[in-house]
């Protein structure tokens, strides 16, 4: 019999003073059986980065067609494509002639800096994608805070991401490895 995922539900309140967006949010994220804390709740920061009514959770983990979050226009194209973990140089061309921006985001330095060595060269050619490191002990923090039912304030300011749950806040930077053009 398969593993189910199971279900978290997040309530964000998100203040982006770089995009001047303000929003209460009430999400659910399925964590697929195979899929750690860890991950999960960077897949929260990278939704929390770019907060959006029209951003969407995808199958992600279950999909190879899918990234972790996207988001579509009224017509269906894809303008933005956001990649968790270390997707390889095909998924990478695939993802950039699908969508207009494409962002990955790792969150596990040194394998991370041992993908981006060998990729960066083929990346390079990818005018559409940009590539983020989450500091891998904000990500660890964040996972203490994983619940089934949580309820989390996030600020950002100058690319800083600042979240908090009750008395706990945590300081999200992420390093910018390669800057779409």
């Amino acid at each position: 019999m398969a593993l189910k995922s199971t279900i978290f539900k997040a309530e964000l309140s998100i203040t982006d003073l770089d995009r001047h967006y303000y929003a209460e949010l009430a999400l659910t994220l399925a964590r697929h059986p195979s899929e750690t804390d860890e991950r999960m709740m960077a897949r929260l920061v990278a939704f929390a980065l770019h907060a959006d009514e029209a951003l969407q959770f995808t199958r992600g983990l279950s999909s190879d067609d899918e990234p972790d979050l996207w988001q579509k226009n009224l017509s269906g194209e894809i303008e933005l494509w956001i990649e968790l973990g270390h997707p390889d140089e095909k998924r990478l061309r695939r993802a950039c002639g699908r969508a207009r921006q494409v962002v990955v985001y790792s969150y596990q330095k040194r394998s991370g800096l041992t993908w981006w060595e060998q990729i960066k060269g083929s990346a390079g050619r990818f005018g559409n994608l940009s590539v983020r490191m989450l500091p891998e002990n904000a990500i660890a923090e964040l996972a203490a805070l994983a619940e089934r039912s949580m309820r989390l304030q996030c600020m950002l300011q100058d690319g800083q991401l600042w979240i908090s749950s009750g008395e706990r806040n945590i300081e999200v930077t992420p390093e910018l490895l390669k800057a779409s053009s």
